[in-house]
């Protein structure tokens, strides 16, 4: 009789434990045996009336858990569970049409569809109605697929019917490995969390079965008309303004995919019309830079300027500025070719540029940023130069604040005097701004500027040469309004290497998208024309321009390498 509070008390400290280790319904189970323990115990006198005891925790006199709570332990590791199945194995890498995607499904209190096309932005479509979003990312265009639809532009008449079959495969597989995902991580997570494996496939169960639940609900509410009216953000938030409203694209998809496969041909002509421009081969000790500007977003660019860097030899590039077009960090990737274009790259902030932007420049090995009349030591030169005064990325227009561009070519002057009492003259100096240039003069023997998109050769009073170059980008992607395409402007300066003065200059026109045409034009400074002896060769300029690849070459230039 004495132990019997002893064996009491052990019950309790024993179904305690239970409680904390097992679940709710464990706990019931065992309170058969903890009651009947207790009558063992013989707690009464036989015959006589029990004996009032204190409730035992497990008892079915006990309070059990509300079957609600349980519920929703249940469906929080199903969904937890599911999520992180989705995170881990819930994804596909895809072809679609020339792109390289990923699709995953991501849980969502919306859904719809999102695509991601990096760096430009993103597309939002009210695509469906449940718990679950398709998430497509764009990662690149794969070079072969992309050049077998330039090589036979006769395929884009039939690039609607492939994406379509890609998506729809892609779909399909996404689903089944969605599935597996879900059903594997709810799987596991209730094994974990309940330690029993019919919990366990109970939670696969439920989770496979709120998948099918949302498939059903995407598949009823499925809207395909949501295309028309896309939520952009990025770069992409300009596109309608570029390429017309989305129920205009849709409703003429196929004199878009005309001009699509135009394009896309018309910009290889045009990257063939470079590799293959005529090169002239001046004295080993020159020094050869290459003047751009106005890239303005344009990725054709980079491609030319790495073509020309390769058949010239160039030294040193200078980009007098606005090479984006709103300065955001979004336009940051854009930049990343810079690294390999295969030469040093010196760069000033045009009115189209941002600080954002040249922080992001300033962290590329090859790249010197100029501002505030800094100078550098790159390619044999010593290059001073300063950011453009204002910063209007939604201008139309060339103009500015004429007065503010004059104050800071007084700033970059007086930077440029101080070099020369410092025994470190500047050989080049550049600014984005032709008036911010013009207030150099006599303080250096070169400045170079931009923001005009054309170009302009001028000897200022005092004897500093301006040179203004055009847009390397055809004035950008914004360009594609225009009734007539931007020609695409770029200069190859030669310089001597001992007075590093300007000896001669080409420069160098593409025709712009649609056009392809190139010319080679090679200029003298005055100076030098007055040296030529009469005997000498005609240093007249010389052009050569094809349709799509230059060959014609004048009589007074050096037989230019293949």
């Amino acid at each position: 009789m004495v132990r019997v509070p002893f064996r009491a008390a052990a019950d309790r400290v024993r179904h305690r434990l239970s409680q904390l280790v097992r679940p709710a319904s464990r706990s019931r189970t065992a309170a058969p045996k903890a009651s009947r323990a207790t009558v063992r115990t013989g707690a009464t006198a036989p015959g006589g009336p029990k004996a009032p005891h204190p409730a035992v925790p497990g008892d079915l006199a006990a309070p059990a858990r509300s079957p609600w709570l349980r519920a929703l332990g249940m469906l929080a590791v199903v969904v937890l569970g599911a999520w992180l199945g989705l995170l881990a194995v819930g994804s596909i890498r895809t072809p679609v049409g020339p792109m390289d995607t990923n699709m995953t499904l991501r849980p969502s209190l919306t859904g719809g569809s999102k695509i991601n096309v990096a760096p430009l932005g993103a597309l939002e479509l009210d695509s469906h109605i449940a718990p679950l979003r398709l998430d497509v990312d764009v990662d690149r265009l794969d070079p072969e697929r992309s050049q077998a639809l330039v090589d036979q532009p006769e395929r884009f008449s039939g690039l609607e019917d492939e994406v379509t079959r890609d998506v729809a495969a892609g779909t399909k597989e996404l689903a089944v490995r969605s599935c597996v995902a879900v059903i594997s991580g709810a799987t596991a997570l209730g094994l974990v969390v309940y330690r029993r494996p019919r919990r366990a496939l109970a939670a696969g169960g439920l989770a496979l079965t709120l998948l099918a639940a949302s498939g059903v609900s995407a598949y009823a509410t499925w809207n395909p008309k949501s295309v028309l009216e896309p939520k952009f953000s990025g770069l992409l938030s300009s596109a309608p303004s570029l390429v017309g409203d989305a129920r205009s694209i849709v409703t003429e998809f196929d004199m878009y995919q005309q001009e699509l496969a135009r394009l896309v041909t018309n910009v290889t002509k045009l990257y063939d019309a470079t590799s293959s421009l005529p090169v002239y081969q001046p004295d080993p000790g020159t020094i050869r830079t290459l003047h751009v500007s106005d890239i303005h977003l344009n990725p054709a660019a980079w491609h030319i300027i790495a073509s020309l860097v390769e058949q010239y030899e160039i030294d040193v590039i200078i980009d007098s500025g606005d090479t984006m077009d709103h300065g955001s960090a979004a336009e940051n990737g854009f930049l990343d070719p810079i690294r390999d274009l295969g030469a040093p790259y010196v760069w000033v902030r045009g009115n189209h540029d941002s600080t954002v932007t040249q922080d992001y420049l300033e962290k590329f090995r090859n790249v010197r940023v100029l501002d505030d009349g800094k100078a550098v030591n790159v390619g044999g030169l010593r290059i001073a130069g300063t950011g453009d005064a204002s910063f209007t990325p939604d201008r139309t227009g060339p103009g500015g604040n004429k007065a503010a561009a004059q104050l800071e070519g007084a700033r970059l002057a007086t930077a440029l005097r101080d070099q020369e009492r410092a025994g470190t003259p500047v050989d080049i100096a550049v600014a984005h701004d032709p008036n911010t240039a013009r207030a150099t003069d006599g303080t250096v023997p070169l400045v170079l500027s931009g923001h005009l998109h054309r170009r302009i050769n001028e000897q200022l009073k005092l004897g500093t040469r301006l040179k203004v170059e055009g847009s390397t980008g055809g004035g950008g992607l914004r360009a594609v309004q225009n009734e007539k395409p931007e020609k695409v402007h770029a200069s190859v300066l030669y310089l001597d290497r001992s007075t590093r003065r300007l000896q001669a200059w080409d420069e160098i026109t593409l025709g712009g998208l649609g056009l392809t045409t190139a010319e080679v034009s090679r200029h003298l400074p005055e100076e030098n024309l007055k040296k030529d002896s009469p005997g000498s060769p005609s240093p007249t300029p010389s052009s050569a321009s094809s349709s799509p690849s230059p060959t014609t070459r004048s009589p007074g230039r050096p037989t230019p390498s293949p």
